[in-house]
């Protein structure tokens, strides 16, 4: 840098002391400037920023865990190592605001994460649907064990302090005990828990109120975090999905937080078309100053356990030990055959729900359920008994209507998700979503329909969660953000998990770097295992 001081005579003229600078400056001869240098390059790659910005051709430089540079290198530029992206998308790193992972991120030969860094992601969010601990230091200690390959973003669950606090209680808590949950969801974000996820679908958040959610969303608030939830009915089992999509708003407005409707979907038939007076329910909260919310992922049929899908709620009141009683009491079967046969007309009937797991007969496996029937001599509704009776099950439910899946893709306010979790790879049946989500919505939404934009697309998994849920610098590709970044070969792009083959790893993405470490290449996790136990702030 070049300093002048001019002290200037009072009878020279102000056209004087121009000339004069110009004259100093052209005679100095800068020294040459020193050949930049960094731990890795990821040179001529067409990238997208993750602000939703339009792409440009650019290289990176990091050096240790930071993007230092963003622009046109020279070419005399160097690094420990170079990556090649002509021709690819260079792309921050996706963030996954919905998974199911952190019981596979705790074991140490599947915490790598492949099914993740398959698809470009590098951050996961855990304990979702108000799952998880209600005391988040242990989980921790058993991710951080394992080595996970991604970054891990913890939530503290409703349903969990609930447990803590009333076990499977259907009654509201005394103000003494409300008191005592409040306090596990301030422990957890303390210990730096990014927000608060409910799931009062499930039993035994199905229990709880409005007021319940609030009081320990209040807690949540004060921290600076936000309330995530599958909403308390999506389809029309209770109080109907635009109702519960109600509850969140809400929760938002009289708690004062960020409030996101996960896994957005209008369930079964007879809520087929929803979307639109959903839609017009949040842009309306929105327009009043509320943030609000929603993640999805881009398939047709979800996934849960059997008794979650076709149960009514009174019938798991006490956990699953008193449901397996209610299964074998005669004089209890007559009203839990009705409420199953008319959840099964709910989903759809029984040749839309498919066996995704059932280890006492693993044959049944990627089976519809009128199909398993059969094979029993049973009807449906018997099935369904026959089969609780014996183990816990999960299913695919094909119940989404793809006009819905559109309409809520294109919103400003929707962001990516997967709800998926880290499968035993070719052990139990899984759902594709866990494998292909980000590369499917990219390839068949955002490249061959043009539903939205690539760029849309690319900000809803990355820059746009980073700042809904407050993860610092990541999901951006700027100077001084974290350097998590995939390199994507938009030719090869594709998700290849199927609902019959389900254990298929996404293709296309090349490299994937995790906190400045390549963690992905060619196909398969590195041995660098960089993940980190992210917390709030």
């Amino acid at each position: 840098m070049l300093c002048f001081r001019i002290s200037r005579p009072v009878s020279v003229s102000r056209f004087g002391i121009l000339i004069w600078v110009l004259l100093s400056l052209l005679a100095v001869q800068p020294t040459a400037a020193a050949t930049p240098n960094y731990d890795l390059i990821v040179r001529g790659g067409l990238v997208f920023d993750g602000t939703g910005s339009p792409r440009q051709i650019a290289d990176i430089g990091v050096t240790a865990d930071r993007i230092a540079f963003v622009g046109s290198l020279p070419a005399t530029a160097t690094a420990t190592r170079e990556i090649d992206a002509t021709g690819k998308w260079v792309t921050p790193g996706f963030i996954d605001g919905h998974t199911h992972a952190a019981a596979g991120l705790a074991v140490a030969d599947r915490a790598a994460a492949r099914n993740h860094l398959a698809q470009g992601v590098t951050t996961v969010f855990i304990n979702p649907d108000g799952g998880g601990p209600a005391d988040l230091d242990v989980q921790q200690s058993a991710i951080l064990s394992a080595r996970p390959g991604v970054n891990v973003a913890p939530l503290i669950g409703h349903n969990a302090v609930r447990i803590a606090v009333l076990d499977h209680a259907t009654r509201a808590p005394s103000p003494a005990e409300l008191r005592k949950m409040q306090q596990f969801v301030r422990q957890a974000m303390e210990q730096g828990a990014f927000g608060f996820s409910s799931g009062p679908f499930y039993a035994p958040g199905s229990f709880s109120d409005t007021d319940e959610i609030v009081a320990l969303a209040e807690v949540v608030a004060t921290f600076g975090g936000f309330h995530t939830s599958h909403v308390r009915d999506e389809s029309d089992y209770t109080i109907g999905v635009v109702a519960a999509v109600e509850e969140v708003i809400e929760v938002s407005r009289r708690a004062k937080l960020t409030g996101v409707v996960t896994h957005i979907k209008a369930l079964g038939p007879g809520t087929w078309g929803a979307s639109a007076e959903i839609i017009r329910r949040i842009d309306a909260a929105r327009a009043a100053g509320l943030s609000i919310y929603a993640d999805q992922y881009p398939y047709e049929a979800g996934s849960t356990s059997l008794a979650a899908a076709l149960l009514p709620r009174w019938a798991q009141e006490g956990g699953q030990p008193a449901l397996r009683q209610r299964l074998h009491d005669e004089a209890q079967l007559p009203k839990l055959r009705d409420a199953i046969a008319e959840n099964l007309v709910r989903r759809g009937g029984a040749g839309s729900l498919q066996i995704r797991s059932y280890r006492p007969a693993p044959s049944y496996e990627g089976q519809r359920l009128d199909a398993v029937a059969t094979a029993l001599q049973l009807d449906a509704v018997a099935t369904v008994i026959h089969l609780l009776r014996r183990a816990s099950v999960d299913i695919i439910s094909f119940s989404i209507h793809e006009d819905d899946i559109v309409a809520f893709m294109r919103q400003p306010w929707t962001m990516t998700s997967s709800d998926g979790d880290m499968p035993v790879f070719g052990s139990t049946a899984a759902h594709p979503r866990s494998y292909g989500s980000f590369a499917r919505k990219l390839r068949r939404y955002a490249m061959e329909q043009n539903v939205v934009s690539v760029e849309r697309a690319i900000h809803s998994m990355s820059g746009q969660p980073a700042a809904v849920f407050g993860v610092r610098d990541r999901g951006v590709l700027q100077v001084g953000a974290f350097a998590d970044l995939a390199v994507i070969d938009p030719q090869t792009l594709r998700d290849t998990s199927t609902y019959t083959q389900p254990h298929a790893y996404a293709e296309g993405v090349a490299w994937v770097v995790v906190n400045g470490q390549i963690a992905y290449a060619e196909g398969a996790p590195t041995v660098l295992r960089a993940g980190r136990w992210l917390i709030r702030n």
